[in-house]
């Protein structure tokens, strides 16, 4: 053991994870918490949607937004949060020979600053102070504890990033002229969209904090919607790339292929650091003081995701062919045949890049000026957000966790435990189907979102919506049973399946790739354009509401 972290500290490569059980049970901690966080969230759904299909009455001490706000500020920020660190700090170990001592202590840090916030967040969801929903739009207010968990939680997220960062450095300066590991590059990329994501929805909470106490009047609403945006666009496309890196690097060593290009990947990260963060304003096409010309800049922002999200595509399914091939796969699309569909490793990620089609689709819908009218407001974009991030991310996460939950507690993934895997996947994307495409369908009826349950007066309009909400509520159902099956699965992959080794899946690179050139580990320069190109984006629009503001508003509570 103290063979193993000399060699950490001098930045050796050793195989710590899994020799040094200190990093081990930082993903293990993580881990714990988002699973259990998804449980809580997955019942909380369930809530919703039977209350939102009329089938169920909340007690009086409940109400649907309560729900609402904790399903959101769970599922979407926790769950995912903590997801994400465990998942890449399990990664990061293995790639770049074991954490610094000091990054296992800030990785720790972390983990409490995330549960003290997490905890006086609910608290205040529990005592109906907080009812604000997970975007928390002012005018309206909630409790200043609330914003105060939500700067603990990002003050945690932080803190991890910043050990990644000071782990990377220390590994530069003893390796120089070498190309970092793939797998630690995706990690850098997801930390600094992290980092210089979460900067604008901060200072809007720090602003929020004096105002819900009373010592400010007033807020400039269309600021602080607009420094959410800039978090909540990039978030989504945080988890976007932390599903690519498991596509990129996992997924071509399981079904027994390879890398399609390196230098292809590491150009994707790139991409998505740089044009990320821009493409806020297409979550606020209807609000009005936005000039259509700062409209049309983001929804171009937005739009130019898809490049990168194309080369993906071309890249993993280049992969997926040639390893249809080598196993035995003929003619035009034998080779889809031949993958191996019965491994959840590989089914659960590839029903992800499959749902990101639609997905994908939907969002160019969502970005779309004339288009957004339409379905802004509607059960539509409920319905986009759940099968871009419950399948094509959130499905990804499920098949990452029956290989890594093993391999960092030193167990095995059974034929019998790939055996749940694979019905969990089928009950959680039917249940998706069911449910997202009921909202789809009902958001272009005209339902809005942010609603519960109500017929408006008997309006013919309003109970023509009352079928797809009970198929909502059935799917909710399915989805549910869904994540009881995966809690169950990732517990039990923890502590309680057979002993023994499990392999941490990073796939080779194909013999006639082009080598990695050294100008990919320039994140100085993509950090500087990162900047550029949110400055262009944000700093004259956030300006002009500042200048030209109209009148602030009070806090208002309407419950």
């Amino acid at each position: 053991m103290a063979k193993a972290l000399n060699e950490v500290i001098r930045g050796e490569p050793n195989k710590a994870l899994g020799v040094n059980e200190k990093d081990a049970k930082i993903s293990k901690a993580y881990l714990s918490v988002a699973f259990i966080t998804l449980l809580i969230g997955g019942f909380l759904g369930l809530v919703q949607g039977l209350e939102r299909g009329g089938l169920l009455q909340l007690p009086a001490w409940l109400n649907y937004y309560q729900v609402l706000t904790a399903h959101g500020i769970l599922l979407i920020l926790i769950f995912t949060a903590a997801f994400s660190i465990g998942y890449l700090y399990a990664g990061f170990s293995h790639s770049m020979g074991g954490l610094l001592p000091k990054v296992r202590k800030m990785a720790w840090i972390g983990f409490g600053l995330i549960l003290f916030g997490v905890g006086l967040v609910v608290m205040t969801i529990l005592m109906n102070e907080a009812s604000v929903l997970y975007t928390f739009y002012p005018p309206l207010a909630a409790s200043p504890v609330f914003y105060i968990g939500l700067v603990f939680v990002v003050l945690g997220i932080w803190s991890c990033a910043f050990g990644v960062f000071m782990n990377y450095n220390h590994w530069r300066k003893n390796h120089k002229g070498e190309v970092t590991p793939l797998f630690a590059f995706f990690t850098m990329g997801v930390f600094i969209l992290w980092f210089f994501g979460s900067l604008g929805v901060t200072i809007e909470v720090l602003t929020l904090i004096p105002w819900s106490l009373g010592w400010k009047e007033t807020i400039n609403v269309m600021v602080s919607r607009t420094l959410f945006w800039s978090f909540g666009h990039t978030l989504v496309n945080v988890w976007y790339i932390i599903a690519t890196s498991a596509w990129y690097v996992a997924v071509p060593k399981i079904i027994g292929g390879r890398i399609f290009s390196d230098k292809l990947a590491r150009v994707v990260v790139i991409l998505l650091v740089i044009l990320n963060i821009p493409g806020g304003f297409h979550h606020q096409i209807i609000d009005p003081g936005i000039s259509e010309t700062v409209k049309f800049l983001h929804v171009f922002m937005s739009v130019s995701i898809a490049f990168p999200s194309l080369m993906t595509a071309f890249a993993m399914f280049a992969v997926f062919e040639r390893a249809g091939r080598k196993r035995g796969g003929r003619g035009l699309l034998g080779w889809f045949t031949k993958l191996p569909w019965g491994d959840v490793r590989f089914l659960a990620p590839m029903i992800a890049m499959i749902a990101f089609i639609p997905g994908g689709a939907g969002g160019l819908i969502n970005t779309s000026n004339q288009m957004n009218q339409v379905i802004h407001n509607t059960l539509w974009v409920v319905g986009h957000f759940h099968i871009t991030v419950g399948v094509t991310a959130v499905l990804t996460f499920f098949g990452i966790c029956y290989w890594l939950v093993p391999y960092i507690s030193k167990r095995k993934l059974t034929p019998q435990m790939n055996r749940l895997g694979i019905i969990q996947t089928i009950v959680w994307t039917v249940g998706m189907i069911l449910m997202s495409g009921s909202q789809h369908m009902v958001g272009l009826l005209g339902d809005p979102r942010r609603t519960s349950y109500t017929t408006y007066g008997d309006h013919e309009v309003a109970l023509g919506w009352i079928p797809y909400e009970y198929v909502m509520a059935f799917g909710a159902t399915l989805l549910l049973l869904g994540v009881i099956i995966q809690v169950y699965a990732v517990f039990n992959m923890m502590f309680f399946a057979p002993k023994g080794e499990t392999e941490f899946p990073v796939g080779e690179v194909e013999d006639d790739a082009e080598k990695t050139p050294l100008w990919t580990e320039r994140w100085s320069l993509w950090i500087l354009l990162l900047l550029m190109v949110v400055a262009m984006a944000y700093v004259v629009p956030i300006v002009d509401f500042v200048v030209n503001a109209p009148p602030g508003s009070p806090p208002i509570k309407t419950w």
